[in-house]
């Protein structure tokens, strides 16, 4: 059983907006992006952080949104390359129209998860898992942690103890937060 976590993916990019893959390249949060990040921090703002780490991905977009979303909340953030986005090999930094597969693409996040794990000199998400479940296991306490969308996938489907191949059921969306706490996963939302 892992601590309890706060899971948090990135604001929208440029590139999320144009429907690019970014893998490890990055590109700047879009104003959508810096607004769900401060949407963020309203809603970390009104949870018990105490005892708490916060961790995030060394990547720009993911660091920028930490940099906004704790902003006041905790007196330091610590980076790990493990909480990076899934590496996309050949595929980083083109249109998902530009990609040749063997059928058509459409431009929600949703359907082009196999993408990730099929791009040509990417990890796949056998390695992301193995990578994912390092940092977990080593995790010493609490955490709040920024990261990207399939990484975030791969995280909450490790610590709900799923296979892989539901890696599709789970919950995506941009400047979102998922609370996981005693093998239960629950999305904070405005309001609630």
């Amino acid at each position: 059983m892992y601590p309890p976590l706060y899971i948090l993916r990135h604001g929208q990019t440029e590139w999320n907006a144009a429907h690019r893959i970014q893998g490890g390249l990055d590109s700047p949060l879009t104003e959508v992006g810096r607004a769900q990040a401060q949407a963020q921090r309203e809603l970390l703002a009104r949870c018990d952080l105490a005892g708490f780490q916060a961790l995030s991905s060394p990547q720009g977009r993911a660091f920028q949104t930490a940099a906004i979303a704790l902003d006041g909340l905790f007196g330091r953030i610590d980076t790990d390359a493990r909480l990076a986005e899934i590496g996309v090999g050949d595929w980083e930094g083109l249109a998902r129209t530009e990609l040749t597969v063997d059928r058509v693409v459409d431009e929600s996040e949703e359907s082009a998860l196999d993408l990730y794990n099929r791009a040509p000199g990417g990890e796949g998400f056998v390695a992301l898992h193995a990578r994912c479940k390092a940092f977990l296991d080593s995790l010493q306490g609490p955490s709040v942690l920024v990261t990207h969308g399939i990484t975030s996938r791969m995280l909450r489907l490790i610590a709900l103890d799923q296979d892989i191949c539901e890696i599709g059921m789970l919950p995506g969306g941009q400047g979102v937060i998922y609370h996981l706490e005693h093998g239960r996963m629950r999305q904070l939302a405005i309001g609630a």
